[in-house]
């Protein structure tokens, strides 16, 4: 089986508080407490193929978001690790979310995997009601339809293998079609929850994000989650959370942004 070397880079980062972060924050009894929001974007590698899992938020996005601070530039620290756009790397967009698939038409040649119910929703009715819509940019979801269109778009559903030793596996929740990624390593897997789990929190406390399509499926990829990561060398690698820059080696020329999570 093929085995990655599977890093996570640190773009971004904004202040928060668990009572903005958590979903009903109040129900859990507890006074509010800051924390840090993070953004990153992963890559899995070996000297066969890089696969690029998510491709960050846009400088267009830059001018209307939320006020974060800007680590890296995503693409240019995507081609240091050599995830060239003109490689045509393969690329995993876990969900449509505009911080998670905000370049993606950097990529214009590369095989974009994408589960089919999280395609099916964002091109659908439903997509445009504010509730959903505050979360995507609308000329990123244009771009997606028209990747499908080239015939560049691999639609998956439940668990599919997308690349020797990479697994993409629907999980919802978050979004309808969230995906979590599995990547075979040389001691095990790692687990790239990418928004099924933004905060370790949410898996270690059963404590939903505040942006969730189904709560019931959230708590059940926190199920998936627990189980795929119950056994040694079984990695976790949070979405959003700070703490994935402590758990993890850093990797030297990164500027301090890039770390082995597998």
């Amino acid at each position: 089986m093929s085995t990655y070397e599977v890093l996570a880079v640190r773009y971004g980062t904004r202040a928060t508080t668990r009572a903005q972060t958590f979903f009903n924050h109040h129900v859990y009894r507890e006074a509010d407490s800051p924390i840090d929001l993070d953004f990153y974007l992963w890559v899995a590698r070996n000297d066969e193929r890089t696969v690029v899992i998510d491709t960050g938020y846009s400088a267009a996005t830059k001018g209307h978001r939320m006020a974060r601070t800007e680590l890296t530039d995503p693409l240019a620290t995507l081609a240091e690790l050599n995830a060239r756009p003109e490689a045509s790397p393969l690329v995993i967009v876990t969900h449509a979310h505009y911080d998670h698939m905000g370049n993606l038409d950097a990529y214009p040649s590369s095989e974009v995997v994408i589960a089919r119910a999280e395609f099916d929703f964002w091109t659908g009715p439903y997509a445009t009601r504010p509730q959903f819509a505050c979360t995507v940019e609308e000329n990123e979801i244009a771009h997606l339809r028209e990747v499908r269109e080239q015939g560049r778009a691999t639609l998956v559903e439940g668990v599919a293998q997308v690349a020797p030793g990479i697994e993409a596996i629907t999980v919802g929740g978050h979004t309808p079609g969230q995906l979590v990624v599995r990547v075979a390593t040389e001691t095990g897997h790692a687990v790239l929850a990418s928004d099924a789990a933004h905060f370790y929190e949410e898996v270690e406390l059963d404590r939903p994000f505040t942006y969730l399509t189904d709560l019931t499926d959230t708590y059940r990829a926190y199920e998936q989650l627990r189980e795929m990561t119950g056994e040694p060398g079984e990695v976790l690698v949070a979405g959003h959370d700070a703490d994935v820059m402590r758990r993890f080696p850093a990797v030297p020329g990164g500027d301090g942004q890039v770390v082995r999570v597998g």
